[in-house]
């Protein structure tokens, strides 16, 4: 059944040819890869032959950059996607055979560049229509490995950090300009100074963004949605709102859950996270915040609230979603809100669990409720102002039973970050949030042997995993929809 596929058909990038045969004869070969869709014996060469060509010929790539290069590169893309759409729908085996050679033909760590992003392009032009359906979560969780694996490898040595001894906080309650609100680039990035595993994750993290962005676009991020919710009602969102996610965004989240939840490193010289990997999941929620934002948080909450999880993952869910609220700037005050209810009534439920505690504390005991504790008053630095002016959320955040938590004998004013209890009490202070009663005997805290105690080995009372994004050319995708103040 169809034509024969001949050895020389598969030659694509032969020794003698120009640049300019080599994407033509590509072209060539894909004429005969069509006409021998059919024909099993050929099926295993013809899905190499098109996954080889992924990426440029060598010859072209320092090169492929090039205006010329790249209209030539997207018709190869086309041609390709076309290729194996084609041979997918014609033999039901192509696809799992698909699977096994692209897992198998992807870029290394230690390749060029420009292959590496140029074969991520080209697979994620497969993530579309029944194709996607098919093979989508596999190149989603391919891709995010070869970005872990870059990721990883970027050594501190290799950063330039030009404000390191600059705090976490910068902030005021008085109003800000705008221009003052929103500092430019070089007063608050932290940059990577030519290392080589850095670049080919910023690129590839630009290709990542404008996937997402495609998929918005063509309504594949989310299939289907329910009646919007009334965010009138903050704390009734949870209960009353649902919606079918996409196929991409639920992978997206699996994903997270599977590999990047647990990627964790701090810094030796400040108190950030600088892993990057994170932010994807941080821009595909800006594409809709009301559904995406509202979802990832409620996604994090739940994996820090079931107590099936393991003590390591609800202490980086819960820190995630409180650097999540703090420096996303698309999440609104009522969903914000929304998530301290939940954060707040389960303290509230753990310190009537401890009410005879002894007075030794042991914060190694407690860590999940210490990090529980930090990301509340985390997202109070940043967001308590825009909460403060809406007077219905201001009722609701006073209904909340901090003085219970924070005056709690398990003392959490002494055992989270000085950095974060200063700031909360100064702004708190300054809101009127509580009312005279209550005693601020913790101002002006200082690392104690209980602080230190409860970050451990990990420091995860340091791990901040939105603060804040240190690539320079993505960095275009973040900035906008970022709060650094």
């Amino acid at each position: 059944m169809g034509a024969e596929l001949r050895r020389d058909d598969m030659e694509v990038a032969c020794e003698g040819f120009s640049d300019s045969w080599r994407f033509e004869m590509v072209a060539r070969a894909l004429q005969s890869v069509r006409m021998a869709a059919v024909a099993d014996q050929f099926l295993r060469e013809s899905l190499q032959m098109l996954v080889n060509n992924f990426a440029p010929p060598a010859p072209l790539i320092p090169f492929i950059e090039q205006d010329r290069w790249l209209r030539r590169k997207k018709e190869i893309h086309s041609q390709l996607h076309e290729s194996l759409k084609l041979i997918s729908e014609t033999v039901p085996l192509a696809t799992r055979m698909l699977k096994d050679i692209i897992d198998k033909s992807m870029p290394k760590l230690y390749d060029n560049k420009a292959k590496i992003v140029s074969f991520v392009e080209c697979m994620l032009g497969l993530d579309t229509d029944r194709m996607g359906d098919l093979i989508g979560a596999l190149l989603l969780a391919k891709i995010v490995d070869l970005l872990t694996e870059l990721d990883v490898n970027i050594t501190w040595e290799d950063i330039l950090q030009e404000e390191h001894n600059k705090g976490i906080f910068d902030m005021e309650l008085e109003d800000l300009d705008e221009d003052e609100d929103i500092l430019g680039h070089e007063g608050t990035m932290a940059l990577f100074g030519g290392n080589a595993c850095a670049e080919k994750l910023d690129g590839l993290m630009v290709v990542m963004c404008e996937h997402l962005k495609s998929c918005q676009e063509r309504g594949r991020l989310l299939q289907e949605l329910l009646e919007p919710p009334d965010f009138t009602q903050p704390t009734s969102i949870a209960q009353n709102y649902s919606v079918e996610a996409g196929m991409e965004f639920e992978n997206l989240k699996i994903i997270f859950r599977t590999s990047v939840l647990k990627l964790f490193r701090c810094c030796p010289f400040c108190d950030f996270f600088h892993c990057n990997l994170q932010f994807i999941m941080f821009y595909a929620c800006s594409l809709d915040p009301e559904i995406y934002g509202l979802q990832f948080a409620l996604f994090l909450t739940d994996l820090f609230t079931k107590k099936d999880n393991d003590a390591i993952s609800r202490m980086s869910a819960v820190s995630y979603v409180g650097s999540f609220l703090s420096r996303a700037r698309f999440i609104s005050a009522s969903i914000v809100v929304t998530i301290l209810k939940k954060l707040v009534d389960w303290c509230v439920a753990y310190c009537d669990l401890h009410k005879d505690e002894n007075t030794v504390i042991k914060p190694v005991n407690h860590q999940i409720f210490y990090a529980s504790c930090q990301a509340v008053m985390y997202v109070l630095c940043f967001r308590l102002r825009s909460i403060m002016d809406r007077p219905k959320l201001k009722e609701d955040l006073s209904q909340m039973s901090f003085g219970y938590i924070l005056t709690h004998k398990l003392q959490p004013l002494k055992v989270c970050l000085p950095s974060i209890v200063n700031e909360f009490l100064r702004q708190a202070k300054a809101a009127g949030l509580y009312n005279s009663s209550l005693n601020w005997i913790f101002e002006d805290a200082v690392e104690s042997d209980l602080s230190k105690a409860f970050g451990g080995i990990n420091r995860l009372d340091m791990f901040f995993p939105f603060d804040p994004y240190m690539l320079k050319e993505s960095d275009r995708f973040v900035y906008l929809i970022s709060l650094y103040h």
